[in-house]
């Protein structure tokens, strides 16, 4: 047992950690805190975005109906709701590559979702903007 700003040893770390937090990461150093904290608010910043996709294909597909046709609304809704999804998933694949390097001193992982978010906004954009205008 250490005292409040005492630091543990390596061993003492590995010892106080829970089961779920060896398994999901195993081995390694404890980060400085400041930086898991910085990571998780990059996960939840994430998962705002995932969730602004989902709704915004929800919306789409319920508050859209006399603006696009069914079957064109429905791909670009399914189309949004999958982003959503994959950027949910990536967020946390994410969150854990990097606290993976941080605890194994290794340099941080490429941002895959970046490319896969501006790509897919890009689209959908595309297609919602190529709609509007053909329609009036």
């Amino acid at each position: 047992m250490t005292n409040i700003g005492e630091r543990m040893t390596p061993g003492e770390e590995e010892a106080d950690r829970g089961y779920l937090a060896k398994l999901v990461l195993p081995g390694g150093k404890e980060p400085d805190p400041r930086f898991t904290l910085a990571n998780e608010r990059t996960f939840l910043a994430w998962i705002r975005t995932s969730l602004a996709f989902l709704a915004g294909g929800i919306a789409l597909e319920v508050f859209a109906s006399p603006a696009f046709p069914g079957s064109l609304r429905t791909g670009i809704s399914l189309l949004l709701i999958i982003m959503g999804i994959l950027i949910s998933a990536g967020a946390a694949l994410r969150w854990r590559l990097i606290e993976s390097s941080m605890r194994h001193n290794k340099p941080l992982p490429l941002p895959l979702l970046i490319p896969l978010l501006g790509l897919g906004g890009a689209i959908a954009a595309t297609i919602v903007a190529v709609l509007i205008a053909t329609s009036s």
